[in-house]
């Protein structure tokens, strides 16, 4: 008699916790819709805030992201200044800094310097002198991750998770485990 092996439902259940709007907020992403993806990104950052889940300055950095690439630089600006403030608030300058460039990297990439310019004074104002950008932290021998987390379907870098070991790192969009490949 042949069983299902017992990871197949205890994968189902884990995936189960992830909010239904997450996954649709990455499926819009995925799919171009940026400007819906943003709404969903800042409804689920509002409701982070309020519960005071630590992945909102997450949120709203992607749906300051999902603007920027919706042409709604304005609002894509204010959502990446107040998700960098909010990192930049809990003391975390290795994760203020790595999300920081990037912002400047696309900013840039996007033929929007004034902004990136902003970014780059933001970064300065709040990071102390003190801080030395250290290597990303991760495992000792690099790995490579997915490049969306098998949970909600988000975008996973290397340099944005927190690696819980070695091979497995947690997704910073709904907490779920992804193992390296």
């Amino acid at each position: 008699m042949f069983r299902r092996p017992f990871v197949r439902p205890m994968r189902r259940a884990m995936m189960a916790d992830v909010p239904p709007l997450l996954r649709r907020a990455n499926e819009l992403m995925a799919a171009g819709n940026y400007a819906a993806a943003a709404e969903a990104y800042e409804q689920l950052a509002r409701g982070a805030q309020m519960r005071g889940n630590p992945r909102d300055a997450q949120l709203l950095l992607q749906a300051g992201r999902c603007r920027i690439l919706a042409g709604q630089v304005p609002v894509g600006m204010a959502n990446l200044k107040q998700g960098l403030t909010i990192i930049a608030g809990r003391g975390n300058y290795q994760n203020l800094q790595n999300a920081g460039q990037r912002a400047i990297a696309e900013l840039t990439q996007r033929g929007l310097t004034a902004e990136a310019a902003e970014i780059e004074s933001l970064l300065k104002g709040v990071i102390p002198a003190s801080f030395a950008a250290g290597p990303v932290a991760g495992p000792a021998k690099p790995r490579l991750l997915p490049t969306s987390c098998p949970g909600c379907g988000g975008p996973i870098r290397s340099d944005e998770v927190e690696w819980v070991d070695e091979a497995t790192a947690e997704c910073p969009f709904c907490g779920g485990a992804v193992r390296a490949e």
